[in-house]
């Protein structure tokens, strides 16, 4: 018999999906920002900063744990390395890149079917390992009609979205750069996340935060100097400054921190289901701020997306 859901358990519910909204909401900003700044702040700039920014802004609550932690983190030093390449150094950089030649709403439809190719390089390792972030499939259970049919719906709305809803476009590999720089992201992000569930016992996971943070920023650093050397620097003004603190702090600490929370009061799967309103925030965000309108293909697509990643993430037959 089903136990009666008490309102302590029913308040935790809905504080945990609020607070899932809430990282929802602020990832998708980052999108917005993207292309926001893409004519100011080149791309490897923008990404260097963040991760600037974000390293001051979780040391305080972090540094301690990296501290006590340390003889574990030295020894798993090649592990983190690549889970900061793959996720800090290469995925955002590559979407800012993106932002410079594609919309808002199209990053954010593509990066929609992370989860489902997340669930497939998880299968690929048939290892089971800890949750990763922003709402990815943890059940580790094997692929099941219901899921294979999601992600192939899924699946159909990106192929649709990147050839602008014209197969011949396709056929010419007449395609927009930014969407294959979004498409490249998206699987760079799946790499970050299988590494993210093998996550090395001893290493708590704000240790690991800061740790990939870190390194990310470092291995950023000679293609910042290429950077300023051949694109120059850009003007700090509030134009620049605003944005960068927002995906410095709020986009990777606050939002880091929030969905973590979330996670632990409503678990991985029921947050997921929240994350994949993703696209929907920021096509608003995007018409809100930058006036970005969604035509047909966006729109149809979207809705092909959500869907297959919501029957991909809803069960496993």
């Amino acid at each position: 018999m089903e136990r009666p859901r008490t309102p302590r358990a029913g308040t935790a519910r809905a504080v945990g999906l609020a607070l899932a909204l809430t990282a929802t909401v602020i990832w998708s900003g980052n999108f917005v920002i993207a292309r926001a700044l893409h004519a100011t702040v080149p791309p490897v700039q923008t990404a260097f900063w963040r991760w600037i920014v974000a390293l001051v802004a979780v040391a305080p609550l972090t540094l301690p744990e990296v501290r006590r932690q340390w003889p574990v983190i030295r020894r798993h030093l090649p592990h983190l390395a690549g889970a900061a390449l793959l996720g800090v150094t290469l995925f955002n950089t590559l979407i800012y890149q993106a932002g410079r030649t594609t919309s808002a709403t199209n990053m954010a439809m593509i990066a929609a079917g992370s989860p489902l190719l997340i669930a497939a390089f998880d299968r690929l390792g048939r290892r089971r390992a800890a949750p990763a972030p922003d709402g990815a499939p943890d059940d580790g259970a094997p692929l099941g009609p219901r899921r294979i049919a999601g992600m192939l719906l899924a699946l159909a709305g990106v192929v649709v979205l990147v050839g602008g809803g014209s197969p011949a476009a396709l056929a010419r590999l007449d395609l927009a750069p930014g969407d294959l720089w979004m498409l490249a992201a998206t699987a760079t992000f799946a790499g970050y996340s299988a590494l993210l569930r093998r996550r090395p016992d001893g290493i708590g996971q704000r240790a690991y935060l800061f740790m990939t943070f870190a390194l990310g920023a470092a291995m950023l650093l000679p293609a910042y100097g290429v950077s300023l050397a051949v694109e120059g620097g850009f003007p700090l003004t509030a134009a620049t400054a605003g944005p960068l603190l927002y995906i410095g702090v709020l986009s990777s600490a606050v939002a880091f921190f929030t969905w973590n929370k979330a996670i632990a009061l409503v678990g991985a799967a029921r947050a997921g289901v929240v994350y994949y309103l993703q696209p929907v925030c920021v096509a608003l965000l995007s018409y809100a701020v930058l006036g970005e309108g969604a035509g047909p293909v966006q729109v149809g697509c979207m809705a092909l997306i959500v869907a297959g990643v919501a029957l991909g993430a809803g069960g496993k037959r």
